[in-house]
C-alpha cells in the first residue's frame, strides 16, 4: 500500500527541484513580509508560485514554466488575463483622469447596469466583497435596531467574516448565531430562539470557499419565509454565485433576498465590491437625509473600476457570454465525475456551472461538515500533480474558468486529473 505522506513529500520536493528561482524569490520574501506572503490563500507548501507575466487563460512563472490558469482568480478573474477590452476601457479611463474625488457619470452607468441586472432597488459600490459584506450586516443592524447575525458554519464572507470551524480570530466582532447550511430544522430552530435580537441572516447559495456546496431549494424557501415573518434581513453573498446565472444565482433559484453583496469581476476584476436590494434599506446611506448612515471610501468610485466595470458586463460578460461558460463548466464537472465512477476513486467535483471543486471523497455532500475530515494531503498532491502537467488550480480543489478557458483545454484537464488517478490510484481507493 502506498503512503500518503511519503507520496506527497515526493512531490514537493520534485516541485522544489525544478523552480530554484521561485524558492530564492520566497526566501527572498520572507525577510520582509511574515511568511513570505501578504494572501494567505495563496500560499502552498513547500513554498507558491512566483507568476512573471499571465496572458490570456495563461499564467507563466519566474522560472519558465507556463500553466493553463484554471484558478480564475478565485472566480474574479472571469475576463482571464488582459482581455483586450478590459485593456482598452481601462486606457481609456486612465486618459480621463484616475480619482477625480467627486461623482462622475461612469458610477451612474455602472449602477444602472448592476441594478436591472441584479434585480436591485439601490447600490452601493465598495472596493472588495469583504467590505461589502460588512457593509450589509451593518446596515441590517441599523435598520432592524438588532445586534446578532446569523452566518453558516463553514461560510466565508471574506477576511473579517470567516466561519469554517467557527469564527476566526480576527473576525469582525459581531455578536454570532451560527447557522448550519442545508439543515432545515436546526436553522429554524436557531432563528426562531433568537428572532428578538437577529438583524441578519447571511450566506451564499452555493458555498465557495466551503467546497462548491449548493444550498438546498427547501432550505432556502425556510430562510426566505422565516426571516421574512420576523422583520428579519435576509443577506445572500454573491460575490462569487453571481457569475452562475445572467440575474445571479438567486434569480436561478427564484428566490429574493433582502439586499445582494457582489464582487470583482462586476468590476472587470478590478477591486471592487456592491452592495444593494431593497429600497427602504438603502435609503439609510441618503447623505440627503440628516440621519444617514455613513459609508465612506476613497476609490469607491475611482473611474478606472467604472469604466472597465460598465464594459465588461455590457460587452463582454453578458447573459449569452454568462450562459455559455457555466454550459461549458457544467460538460467538465460531468467529465470528471463521470471519470471518478468509471475509476471506482474516492473523488467527487462539485459546484455550478463555471465553479468547480474537486474533493477526495465518494461520500454524500450536503454541508461543510461532509468534507471536514477528508484527507487534506490529497488535495495537495492533486494540486502539484496538476501544476506538473501544468494546470494551476487552488490548493484546496477549486477551479473557477474563465471565458479564455476553451472545450479543448477542458479536455486537457480531464486528461490531468485522468493520469492523476492512474498514477496515485492505490491512495484514492
Amino acid at each position: 500500500m502506498a503512503d500518503v505522506e511519503a507520496t506527497l513529500d515526493h512531490a514537493k520536493a520534485q516541485f522544489a527541484a525544478k523552480r530554484p528561482k521561485t524558492r530564492a524569490l520566497h526566501e527572498r520574501a520572507a525577510h520582509v513580509m511574515p511568511g513570505g506572503n501578504t494572501r494567505t490563500v495563496l500560499f502552498t507548501a513547500p513554498f507558491p508560485l512566483r507568476v512573471e507575466t499571465a496572458s490570456g487563460s495563461t499564467i507563466t512563472d519566474i522560472d519558465g514554466h507556463s500553466y493553463l490558469d484554471l484558478l480564475g482568480e478565485y472566480s474574479a478573474g472571469i475576463y482571464g488575463h488582459s482581455h483586450p477590452r478590459i485593456l482598452e476601457a481601462a486606457r481609456a479611463a486612465l486618459d480621463k483622469g484616475l480619482n477625480y474625488g467627486a461623482h462622475h457619470e461612469g458610477e451612474v452607468k455602472l449602477a444602472e447596469v448592476v441594478t436591472k441586472r441584479f434585480n436591485m432597488d439601490l447600490v452601493r459600490f465598495t472596493n472588495s466583497g469583504t467590505e461589502a459584506n460588512m457593509m450589509a450586516l451593518s446596515a441590517a443592524r441599523c435598520f432592524t435596531g438588532r445586534s446578532k447575525i446569523m452566518p453558516m458554519d463553514g461560510g466565508y464572507h471574506g477576511g473579517t467574516l470567516y466561519f469554517s470551524h467557527g469564527a476566526s480570530p480576527v473576525n469582525a466582532p459581531f455578536d454570532c448565531v451560527m447557522g448550519e447550511y442545508n439543515d432545515v430544522e436546526i436553522t429554524r430552530e436557531r432563528i426562531i430562539e433568537n428572532a428578538d435580537d437577529l438583524a441578519a441572516v447571511i450566506l451564499e447559495p452555493m458555498l465557495g470557499g466551503g467546497g462548491g456546496i449548493s444550498a438546498s431549494h427547501d432550505f432556502l424557501a425556510m430562510l426566505r419565509e422565516e426571516t421574512q415573518k420576523r422583520g428579519i434581513v435576509l443577506i445572500f453573498d454573491e460575490v462569487m454565485t453571481s457569475r452562475l446565472h445572467p440575474g445571479g444565482l438567486s434569480a436561478k433559484l427564484g428566490i429574493e433576498p433582502d439586499l445582494k453583496t457582489l464582487g470583482k469581476y462586476v468590476g472587470g476584476g478590478m477591486s471592487f465590491g456592491a452592495f444593494g436590494g431593497r429600497a427602504d434599506i438603502m435609503a439609510l446611506f441618503d447623505p440627503a437625509s440628516p440621519t444617514a448612515l455613513p459609508h465612506a471610501g476613497t476609490f469607491n468610485n475611482n473611474t478606472l473600476t467604472m469604466n472597465v466595470g460598465h464594459v465588461a458586463m455590457t460587452e463582454i460578460y453578458t447573459p449569452a457570454a454568462c450562459d455559455e461558460l457555466n454550459a461549458r463548466g457544467d460538460r467538465l464537472r460531468e467529465a470528471l465525475n463521470d471519470l471518478f465512477m468509471r475509476y471506482q476513486v474516492k473523488m467527487k467535483a462539485m459546484g455550478q456551472g463555471s465553479m468547480i471543486v474537486i474533493h477526495p471523497t465518494a461520500s454524500t455532500i450536503n454541508s461543510p461538515h461532509d468534507i471536514e475530515h477528508t484527507d487534506k494531503r490529497l488535495r495537495q498532491l492533486l494540486f502539484l500533480d496538476l501544476l506538473d502537467q501544468g494546470i494551476y488550480m487552488a490548493e484546496r480543489g477549486f477551479m473557477a474558468l474563465s471565458l479564455m478557458v476553451t472545450d479543448a483545454d477542458c479536455g486537457r484537464v480531464v486528461g490531468a486529473v485522468e493520469d492523476y488517478v492512474n498514477r496515485r490510484r492505490e491512495l484514492l481507493v
